[in-house]
């Protein structure tokens, strides 16, 4: 055994053999010799130095010869005294703590604060029906899902590359609502790869087919689809709507603010055609579709199937914005009409008709 007094409380090393034990008392006493000399030899500045780290290491409990000795082992693997600190940040944010919760209660805190927030019924709808889908396919606490499955579980699906986007950016939202409260350490979704969404070409329908699906859809739900097809209204937004944004003498509609998709509001003239179908309706009150989003979308199918005329998806709002462009070729009046921007109307909807197909298609009016 050798008496090691270099540090502040004697200490016993033990060997092996009385060799070891000679070699090792003979290297602590040249290294105590080495330093009774280099502190003889010591400037009042190095003093101070010396007393000023002793003084900033007694309340985290360690010595100076500890606190040097892993400094140098970290420099040797960083690199320099920068590369030090950047490394023991990022080592604290990679393991700060989380509080465990499982995906299902993570959905249900960000379902309750959008619905306390205002959000649109629409609109939640999407986000319960998206992620209840995750939340089933992962039954655990969020912090422990990782990228590699969550990538897994998009390609898993096949969706299309709309629903694949869709579904991605779902996903993401839940993940930063998580890291943001201490569910998660990082949004696991930001890795998650990126597709090009392709919309395909626009559908529309003939003026023909207009005067078909009228004729054949309900009374009740006559009135949404003249909407779409004479006004441009998106879906979401005709179920929004109450008869009271509907101003036939005045001859416009009001899309509030909370109606409209892009949450600014707009006035929609009431074009002749749209009046002729609106007019024995004058006078309702309330709701002007008060069944719901599922029961809309049967009707809308079903009025296809009595017509005979095949439906395409948002082919009533891409028929107004079409015909109307030929009608006025002024973009920007389209636009302020449809609610988006004229780039959107000009890319997506210039010379797919003519004007002759578009005085045919705003003729279209009850026999």
């Amino acid at each position: 055994m050798v008496a090691n007094y270099s540090g502040e409380k004697r200490r016993f090393d033990s060997f092996a053999t009385e060799a070891a034990a000679m070699e090792a008392a003979s290297k602590l006493a040249r290294q105590l010799s080495q330093r009774d000399v280099i502190g003889a030899s010591m400037t009042r500045d190095q003093s101070v130095e010396y007393a000023s780290a002793i003084q900033s290491l007694q309340p985290l409990g360690i010595s100076l010869t500890a606190a040097v000795a892993v400094i140098v082992e970290a420099v040797k693997l960083t690199g320099d005294l920068p590369g030090v600190v950047a490394a023991a940040r990022l080592y604290k944010a990679r393991h700060k703590t989380v509080t465990p919760m499982k995906v299902a209660d993570v959905v249900a805190e960000l379902i309750k604060l959008k619905t306390s927030r205002g959000a649109a019924p629409r609109y939640l709808d999407d986000l319960n029906f998206r992620l209840d889908k995750f939340a089933a396919a992962f039954p655990c606490p969020i912090g422990s899902v990782t990228t590699a499955e969550v990538q897994a579980w998009l390609d898993g699906l096949k969706l299309s590359s709309q629903s694949y986007a869709n579904n991605r950016r779902v996903a993401h939202l839940l993940f930063e609502f998580a890291t943001a409260r201490g569910f998660a350490l990082d949004n696991q979704v930001a890795g998650i790869e990126r597709v090009k969404v392709h919309n395909g070409a626009v559908e529309i329908f003939t003026p023909e087919e207009a005067a078909k699906l009228l004729a054949a859809a309900p009374k009740d739900f006559r009135p949404c689809l003249a909407l779409g097809l004479f006004a441009g209204l998106r879906s979401a937004e005709i179920e929004r709507l109450s008869w009271q944004d509907l101003d036939l003498k005045a001859g416009h509609i009001i899309v509030g603010a909370k109606t409209a998709k892009t949450r600014s509001r707009r006035i929609v003239p009431i074009c002749d055609a749209l009046a002729a179908w609106l007019t024995s309706y004058a006078g309702q009150q309330g709701s002007l579709w008060p069944h719901g989003r599922i029961c809309f979308h049967k009707r809308q199918e079903a009025s296809a199937k009595a017509a005979g005329v095949p439906w395409k998806r948002n082919a009533a709002r891409h028929s107004f914005a079409s015909y109307r462009l030929a009608q006025t070729q002024n973009a920007a009046q389209v636009a302020l009409e449809c609610g988006n921007s004229p780039q959107v109307i000009f890319k997506h909807y210039r010379e797919l008709v003519q004007p002759a197909d578009a005085q045919r298609w705003f003729a279209v009016k009850p026999s």
